[in-house]
Formats: C-alpha cells, sequence, structure tokens
C-alpha cells in the first residue's frame, strides 16, 4: 500500500452491513492482509450469540484486546484491514491503543430495513437476525471515521476508501510563516500525508507553498497549494486543519473562506497567539455549521515547532480526539517520553493557557534582565556574568537562563554583540493581555504588569535620556554578593510561577474548565519558552496544592531564601539600580503573609466617599456597615 506509514484500516459498522465483502476487496486492491474479527470471537461469544443472547461489554473485552493486538502486530511492518463492528467509543479506545497515528476507521452505514434484509439472506451465520436491532441501539457513531452508505456497490465503495486513504492528505497546514514551516516539517518528518497553503497575493507572495516543499526532502510528499478550494479537497474527512497566521483579523478571514468549503465534524485549529475570548466567540459561531474549532496554544518558537513544542489545545473533546494523534506525536517529550501536549479543557482555555504561559515567561525574562543589570552594574563584563550564570545552573537551571548566557558569551569583533543592540524591548500583546485578565479575575499576579510595564519604559528611551540628564548623580560603587542574588532570583522565581499558576487556579473556577494544573506544568517541562527544573518540581507540588507557597515542598525553601531577597532589593534600591520584578517579589510576599493590612483603611476612605460599606471584624456575620463620617 502507497502510505508513510502502516496504517490498521477497521472496517466497522452493525452486521450485515459488508464488512467482510469490503474488507476483502480492499485487501485485493491494496495488497495488503484481510482479517475478519468474527474469526477472534471465543467460542463461548459465538455460541452465546447463537442462541439469540447479545453480548455485553464483558463479553467482548478479550475480544477487543485480541484483534488490537493483532493490530499491533500488524503495523509493526505492514498496513492490514480488520472487520469489526466497534459500536462504541469504549472499543475503538481499546483496538486503538498503542497505535493511535495508524487507526483508520471505515463506518459502513444503512437503513435498519435494508441491513435486515441483508441478514435474512445471509446463511450460516451465527449471529441470529433478532439481535440487529440491539447492535442499532448500541452503536455510537464515531466523530473521526470515513462514513459511506452501503446503498453503494462495493465496488463503488471500494474506490471510495482507496481514494481516501492513498489519494488524500491526513492533516492541512495553512500559513507558512516561521512557525507555519517548522510545524510543517514537524508534521512530514513524522510521516503524517500533509497539505499545505500559503496565500497568492501577486508580485508578493506567490508559489510559496510549491517552493517551500521543494526546499526540504521530508516535504517531498508533501502537497502544495495557493487555492483553497483544491487544498480542502485534497484533504481526508472529517479534515482536519490547522491555521498558523496572525492572529486577530487574518484567523477571521481565514475561517471565514474555509466555511463554505467545509463538512460537518471538520476541524479547524488554531496555532497562534489568540486571544482567549476570541476563541470562544469563534467556536461558537463555527458550532452553527457543525465545524469544531481547537484553540491551541503552540510554544517553543521556530526550533520547538520544528524538533517538538509545547502544545496546550482547548476546545471541544471529541474535536480534539479527532487531532489528538496529530498534535501529540508532534509534540515534545517530557522525561517520561510523554507529550508535552494534552487536552486543556473546553471553550478557549488552551488560548488562556499560552496566555498565562507567556505572562510568566515575561517576567522570566525580566528577571534575567535584572539580574544582568545588577551583574553590569557591579563592573561585571558579559564574559563574567555568563560564568556566573552557568554557576547558576546546577541550582536554577531553564531554558532562559540558557540562552541568557550564550547571549552574553556572543561577540562582534572585538567587543560583545549586547552591548550593541538599543535597549528597548518589544512585545506583542499576550503580556498586556495577562495583565488584564489577572485583574478581570481579581488575582494579584503582580509580577507580569511590573514585567510588562518595564518594557513599556525601556521603549521610552529619548524621554529616558533627558531625564537622565536631569537626574542622574554619580553613583558610588555598587556590590552584592552573588549567592545573596542567586537565592533571591529563585525565590522572586518561585513567586512568579506561585501566581501564574494561582491566575489559572482562578480562571478554572470562573470559566468552569476543571483545568489539571500538575499536567499544565507536565508540558511545561519540555519544547517550550519557560522549561525549567523548577517547572519540573511543580509537576509533584501542583497534584496536592494549587497554592504554591503553601505547599511543604516550598516553604523551606521561601524561608530561607527570604531574607537575601530583602538585601538584594534594598541595596538595589539604596544603589538606584531598577529591578521592577525583584522589588514586586518582596512588595507581593511582605503583603501575602501580612494577617491584617492597611487595607481597612482603604475601606473606610471608600465609604466616607462613596457609600460602599465595610465589614467589622468583632461581627461574624458578614454584615455589611456604613457610617457617617463626619458627624
Amino acid at each position: 500500500m502507497n502510505s508513510n506509514k502502516p496504517l490498521a484500516i477497521f472496517i466497522m459498522g452493525v452486521s450485515g452491513v459488508g464488512k467482510s465483502t469490503i474488507g476483502r476487496l480492499l485487501s485485493d486492491q491494496l495488497s495488503i492482509p484481510f482479517f475478519d474479527g468474527d474469526d477472534y470471537h471465543p467460542e463461548v461469544n459465538k455460541q452465546k450469540m447463537a442462541n439469540g443472547d447479545p453480548l455485553n461489554d464483558n463479553d467482548r473485552h478479550d475480544w477487543l484486546l485480541n484483534l488490537n493486538k493483532l493490530a499491533n502486530e500488524q503495523t509493526a511492518h505492514n498496513s492490514c484491514i480488520i472487520a469489526c463492528s466497534a459500536l462504541k467509543e469504549s472499543y475503538r479506545e481499546l483496538l486503538k491503543v498503542g497505535i493511535e497515528v495508524n487507526v483508520k476507521w471505515v463506518l459502513l452505514h444503512g437503513s435498519f430495513d435494508q441491513v435486515h434484509q441483508r441478514i435474512q439472506q445471509r446463511k450460516d451465520h451465527f449471529m441470529p437476525v433478532s439481535l440487529l436491532q440491539s447492535q442499532f441501539d448500541t452503536i455510537e457513531d464515531p466523530v473521526d471515521a470515513l462514513k459511506i452508505n452501503i446503498r453503494e456497490t462495493p465496488q463503488k465503495i471500494t474506490t471510495l476508501i482507496v481514494n481516501q486513504l492513498q489519494k488524500k492528505s491526513e492533516f492541512g497546514l495553512i500559513g507558512l510563516g516561521v512557525m507555519g514551516k517548522s510545524l510543517a516539517r514537524n508534521l512530514a518528518s513524522n510521516n503524517f500525508k500533509l497539505s499545505m497553503f500559503n496565500r497568492h497575493v501577486p508580485k508578493k507572495e506567490e508559489n510559496i507553498a510549491l517552493q517551500f516543499s521543494n526546499e526540504f526532502t521530508e516535504l517531498s510528499e508533501a502537497k502544495p497549494f495557493d487555492d483553497l478550494q483544491a487544498f480542502v479537497n485534497s484533504l481526508q474527512t472529517p479534515r482536519k486543519i490547522m491555521l498558523m497566521v496572525n492572529a486577530g483579523k487574518p484567523v477571521d478571514a481565514v475561517i471565514e473562506n474555509l466555511i463554505p468549503l467545509l463538512s460537518k465534524g471538520d476541524v479547524i485549529i488554531d496555532g497562534g497567539n489568540s486571544h482567549y475570548k476570541k476563541t470562544q466567540a469563534r467556536i461558537d459561531a463555527l458550532e452553527s455549521h457543525d465545524i469544531y474549532f481547537i484553540g491551541a496554544g503552540v510554544s517553543g518558537g521556530e526550533e520547538g515547532a520544528l524538533k517538538g513544542p509545547s502544545i496546550m489545545p482547548g476546545g471541544n473533546q471529541n474535536a480534539y480526539k479527532l487531532v489528538q494523534p496529530f498534535l501529540e506525536t508532534i509534540a515534545a517529550k517530557n522525561k517520561d517520553n510523554d507529550p508535552c501536549c494534552t487536552y486543556i479543557g473546553n471553550g478557549g482555555s488552551g488560548h488562556f493557557i499560552k496566555m498565562v504561559h507567556n505572562g510568566i515567561e515575561y517576567v522570566e525574562m525580566q528577571l534575567l534582565a535584572e539580574v544582568y543589570f545588577i551583574l553590569k552594574s557591579m563592573g561585571k563584563n558579559p564574559d563574567e556574568i555568563a560564568n556566573i550564570l552557568e554557576s547558576w545552573s546546577t541550582e536554577a537551571n531553564s531554558y532562559l537562563l540558557e540562552i541568557t548566557i550564550n547571549i552574553l558569551r556572543k561577540k562582534e569583533g572585538n567587543g560583545w554583540l549586547i552591548d550593541a543592540i538599543l535597549d528597548k524591548s518589544g512585545n506583542k500583546g499576550t503580556g498586556n493581555w495577562t495583565t488584564i485578565a489577572t485583574a478581570e479575575l481579581g488575582i494579584p499576579s503582580t509580577l507580569i504588569p511590573a514585567s510588562l510595564f518595564a518594557r513599556y519604559l525601556s521603549a521610552f528611551k529619548e524621554e529616558r535620556l533627558q531625564v537622565y540628564k536631569t537626574y542622574a548623580e554619580q553613583n558610588s560603587k555598587f556590590d552584592i554578593d552573588i549567592s545573596a542574588l542567586l537565592k533571591g532570583y529563585q525565590l522572586a522565581r518561585i513567586v512568579n510561577h506561585h501566581q501564574g499558576f494561582r491566575l489559572l487556579s482562578q480562571a478554572s473556577v470562573s470559566y468552569n474548565w476543571n483545568l489539571n494544573l500538575s499536567k499544565i506544568a507536565s508540558i511545561w517541562t519540555n519544547g517550550c519558552i519557560i522549561r525549567s527544573t523548577l517547572i519540573e518540581e511543580l509537576i509533584d507540588i501542583l497534584k496536592n496544592d494549587d497554592i504554591i507557597l503553601l505547599s511543604d515542598a516550598i516553604i523551606p525553601r521561601v524561608k530561607l531564601m527570604k531574607n537575601s531577597l530583602n538585601t538584594v532589593v534594598s541595596q538595589c534600591i539604596l544603589g538606584e539600580i531598577p529591578i521592577p520584578c525583584f522589588s514586586e517579589a518582596v512588595n507581593f510576599l511582605n503583603g501575602y503573609k501580612e494577617s491584617y493590612t492597611s487595607a481597612n483603611l482603604i475601606q473606610a476612605q471608600r465609604d466616607y466617599f462613596g457609600a460602599h460599606t465595610f465589614q467589622r471584624v468583632d461581627d461574624a456575620s458578614g454584615k455589611f456597615y456604613h457610617v457617617n463620617w463626619e458627624s
């Protein structure tokens, strides 16, 4: 069979639809072996059906396991066809264990009368016609099968199946920018039959997909398109199409063009950095067309997309099952070789998780930038700073620490490249979104706004130069103990992750997402930008505690490192060194650990000018009071 990988093709449906007939015809045409699942029933099952008693799930369990074993053995070296009723989703889950990416389902279906008539004409079969109704009652319609009505002739049905399997692609990708190209190569390298589309813009974007397919050997069998109708027609049904286009209006434009071309049960995956509320709106809009929409956060940059990113998909769970084999195969793998991809939850949860991931990322980057600036203010050159950071990797390793070390060592001529880079940092909006979300949900994830505003402040370069000339003073020599700086950095990172996961926890409650924080930590251990040894530790911690700072594993560390963080922040403030995230970590901890704060005065002020009321510490009923403050 002409396929990128061996397939187990299950011909399924109730008795009498012609599974064995079609299976044998396919076997002849594709030159692959055919197995009739009925032959693998134990005698006790056959006798039970012959007596007119329907099989229950316990009767079928060992039979399904035997067929799964058969499929695994066959696909280890060749494709195969297996005729099997596979009436329930739970049966199909058993049948595909270990071969998820190698399974194709073909559902033969017809009316009860049509099938009933066929069974009456069938001789010497152990299942009596009286059991047909029980099969119709049992069958659960699969969402991921090629569905063919048996009113067609066996020859035509066979031709339809062959055309789907041999001539059509399994997966489609729209948008061949940097990330799109890397994901396309990743999919093709994993032996998925791929169709790629990039828009045609005369004299600007012409034959992009075709040229790209000619650049890399792994894309030799991928199908390139710049005609959307032809691209859609090239895909197996139900279609799985991933969008890698810019967030916002471009996503809506592509969806609008796709809708008339798609069919019921097709799936669109948005792999860009879309806002989670827009994702929810698109899910709702496409539901009226019976089209699934999944919002999937993808982290890892160009290299991650190529070698294995962290993927955060959210939306309808049945839709996820359709694309699960593709996304989990191309994702990075953690230490246990599990994919760094898991179903997040319904609605826009996948894009929300990616947004918070990016917020945590903003802080992690800013903390390293502050460490760099502190060490630079101590007179260290980039190589010396890199050496210090490298010595930290045994205690506080992360992807961002690793790349920061490489950045600092990069030379240009006789100097360092870092010294030639203008100190104005950009952003693409996700930090802003996370800041708004944490305010909307009432969670004090204060380090994320601090890191965002640090970027905003950096953008005012010209004003900063004027202020520098106005206010700058000659500072005395600045010095900080390096071991204290490391401890302060580690504690600030713990605070950052505490705040990020606390935001996820509240979103889970507010939006009914039922998020598994431990699993989210697990898919962030490889492939993504914020992967670190700390994230690896949080997997077990978050199984029991969603408030990280109250975890028994974290409390001793916080107590050990708190004085170091205080020292670093106080010395930097006295030395006029800007450290927005370090200082905010201290402010948060100081406020978080207070049993009694100044908020009582705030509430009194609110009641004074706005009659907003207050509660009393000496009244446990929760009653609200208002007083005339001027009387």
